[in-house]
């Protein structure tokens, strides 16, 4: 239960005053995400991304151009347009020591000769340039008088938006919410707190939305410093909080006698490299012990991550018990339950797949051996989760590409089994503070080789003016058998976006190719998408149109061809993803990164580091310093807690203090008991981390 005490942070935006529905249908489109609805608490964390400073307020002689100025002045003309005139209607401002050109463009007359009467004392507030030899003003930011320069903020904070929502309407909202703060108990040690100076919470959030310099609202500001220490802690004591409560419950070990691992082994066609061994002796070894394991595996695009997973599932087979496998998407659902198959049935394994498209007939059938218990290992998408899937006995819960799912929904599938061991794979390799900050409740096993006979991808950069030469050189390769991805960001063309269409490439690729292309993306229904990847499989097809529905996972050995068009749009991560979809089959393959120049500075280092390496460990670093946290991880996609005060880049310091703060904490007060306890829940709830105190409640 969340206390009282912060029901107005968890009001609706749309019950502050001044928020009329119109208002609260933008407020809800810019800032509720996966809430349901804008809240207050939306609005207090939606920080400003730049401050305007207003308060240099010369006389206009002494003005800067190019700056924003505010000026003290009267109006002594007014220069309408003609009745039918498209001209901007001016207004001569001057003060005792010189005159600007007030210019107004498809401007209301009525409002400005409201707003600036003759000889009246007004203060302007804008931008000052020089146009034609005069100084001028465009449609100046304020046009205030005396009651308005009084309340007239000298540092103004601007926000991001959404089409529709004024600054000042945003503004107003913000001010409203900062006045339902409630008064909030400390929840830091202040005896011990190693940052000293530290503005409270709530005169943090003060701080930063009604800044007194511009600098106030910089990561490294007081206030920001702040906030920023709160989100970390919270986000820390939940892992912590977690971690600790799965080693208090008990584990059962799943100590299995090696005779299926042996059979698997005997049956693969490949030695498996050392990292995995190392990673199968350090999960065998979770398995055995009497606690619960939590560990990711995370290995770079084609490192054998599923084998590793396959091992684990048949060790707690040996022991009697049943393995779950969740996937992300259909596809890969579909895949892991073939390769597994593959390898797992000629070892006497029974396997089985779950997703939204089975039949009911077949569902039945299958939710029927699950809970009997004739089926060892089950394959599936978040149908998995449904509470209808009921095992005999589950041990092992595996989850692939870790970050498409959220810590609740990690632990809902070990929760289907008494104490069931949680392994969790990702195919992006994650950076060490990222791996600290999400995943801190977990032990990682690296893979880092790939398998014997992957051959180095040839990468190329190459503009998009040059694409009748890909195409081409395309046409060469599709004769000699050679199988491509081309891989488009959208799906439709977006008249925002100049960017090319999956729909629109496959028409051109199909005048050139004809019947040799196929198409896929995420809005065909899901048969379709199978058929169009089991043609590409077979060669039915030889180059396949996609959008990033192929990034995770997807498996076409024979595919030696990966074209990336607009490649400046994709983020380093993906673009890495991608281009593991080739090079699988020790055939030589390559990568093209069609882009549209000019490039940005971003774009381009994205692009060198392509072409300079293969290893996803060091692209993951790379992508975290060329974009920041969220995006690295996908947060504003997935389950996952994206940062709204922290930015690591600027914070990471701090992480180390809020991780050893949060262990402390647990282990002194690990049921957060007494005053300060009290307070830390409070934390919890405001940063959203409640399945933690929820957790606490289970026991």
């Amino acid at each position: 239960m969340r206390s009282s005490l912060l029901n107005p942070l968890f009001a609706a935006a749309a019950s502050l005053p001044g928020i009329g529905p119109k208002t609260a249908t933008l407020l809800y489109r810019l800032l509720a995400k996966d809430t349901g609805e804008a809240r207050v608490l939306d609005l207090l964390c939606h920080l400003p991304y730049a401050a305007i400073d207003r308060r240099n307020r010369p006389k206009i002689v002494d003005a800067p151009l190019d700056t924003i100025v505010t000026l003290e002045v009267k109006a002594i003309e007014h220069r309408p347009p003609g009745a039918r005139s498209k001209a901007p209607y001016k207004v001569l401002v001057e003060d005792e020591t010189g005159d600007v050109l007030l210019v107004f463009f498809l401007a209301n007359h009525h409002w400005i000769e409201k707003s600036l009467p003759l000889g009246e004392t007004r203060w302007i507030s804008g931008k000052l340039e020089l146009w034609d030899g005069h100084r001028q003003i465009v449609h100046p930011d304020r046009v205030l008088d005396s009651e308005g320069f009084a309340r007239m903020a000298p540092v103004e904070p601007v926000y991001p938006s959404t089409e529709g929502l004024f600054q000042k309407t945003l503004g107003k909202a913000i001010d409203a919410a900062l006045a339902k703060i409630p008064a909030l108990p400390e929840w830091h040690d202040r005896t011990v707190l190693s940052i000293p100076a530290l503005p409270t919470f709530a005169e943090a959030l003060r701080e930063v939305h009604r800044p007194k310099t511009p600098d106030a609202i910089a990561p490294e500001a007081p206030a920001r410093m702040r906030l920023a220490f709160d989100e970390l802690l919270a986000s820390q004591l939940a892992l912590a909080l977690m971690r600790a409560k799965i080693r208090r419950s008990p584990g059962r070990a799943s100590q299995g006698d090696g005779h299926i691992r042996e059979k698997i082994a005997a049956a693969l066609p490949f030695a498996l490299t050392p990292s995995q061994k190392a990673a199968m002796a350090e999960i065998g070894a979770d398995l055995g012990a009497p606690t619960r394991m939590l560990r990711i595996l995370q290995g770079d695009v084609g490192s054998g991550k599923t084998i590793v997973a396959l091992f684990a599932m048949a060790a707690v087979v040996e022991a009697g018990r049943q393995a779950a496998l969740m996937a992300p998407t259909e596809i890969l659902a579909r895949q892991h339950h073939q390769t597994l198959a593959m390898f797992g049935e000629a070892a006497g394994l029974r396997l089985a797949l779950l997703t939204g498209r089975d039949t009911a007939a077949l569902r039945g059938k299958t939710l029927a051996r699950l809970a009997e218990g004739t089926i060892d290992i089950v394959i599936g998408t978040h149908a998995l989760f449904q509470e209808s899937v009921v095992f005999r006995d589950l041990g092992l819960a595996v989850v692939d590409e870790q970050h498409r799912f959220g810590v609740h929904q990690r632990l809902a599938l070990g929760d289907k089994g008494v104490a069931a061991d949680i392994l969790v794979m990702t195919a992006t390799p994650i950076p060490r503070t990222l791996v600290l900050t999400y995943f801190g409740d977990m032990d990682v096993s690296n893979l880092r080789e790939k398998p014997a006979g992957r051959e180095r991808i040839e990468t190329r950069a190459l503009p998009v003016e040059r694409m009748s030469e890909l195409i081409a050189r395309l046409k060469r390769a599709i004769a000699d058998g050679a199988r491509a991805f081309w891989v488009c960001p959208l799906v439709e063309e977006s008249e925002a976006l100049d960017v090319a269409a999956a729909e629109e490439r496959f028409l051109h690729l199909q005048e050139v190719f004809g019947d040799e292309v196929g198409l896929v993306h995420g809005k065909m229904k899901s048969r379709d998408k199978d058929a169009a990847m089991a043609a590409f499989a077979q060669g039915t097809t030889q180059i396949l149109v996609a959008t990033t529905v192929i990034e995770v996972g997807v498996d076409i050995p024979q595919a030696s061809i990966m074209v990336i068009e607009h490649a400046e749009r994709f983020g380093l991560a993906q673009l890495h993803q991608l281009r593991g979809r080739v090079g699988r089959a020790g055939a030589k393959s390559s990568c093209v990164l069609l882009y549209r120049a000019p490039l940005g500075e971003a774009a381009k280092a994205r692009i060198a580091i392509m072409r300079e390496t293969e290893d996803g460990f060091r692209i993951a670093e790379e992508d975290l310093c060329l974009r920041g946290e969220g995006e690295v991880l996908g947060t504003r996609q997935s389950g996952l807690p994206g940062f709204r005060f922290a930015d690591l880049s600027a914070h990471g310091p701090l992480l180390t203090l809020a991780r050893d703060e949060a262990r402390k904490i647990v282990e002194e007060n690990p049921r957060l008991e007494g005053a300060r306890g009290e307070a830390l829940r409070l934390l919890l709830n405001i940063f959203e981390r409640g399945e933690a105190i929820r957790l606490l409640e289970a026991g």
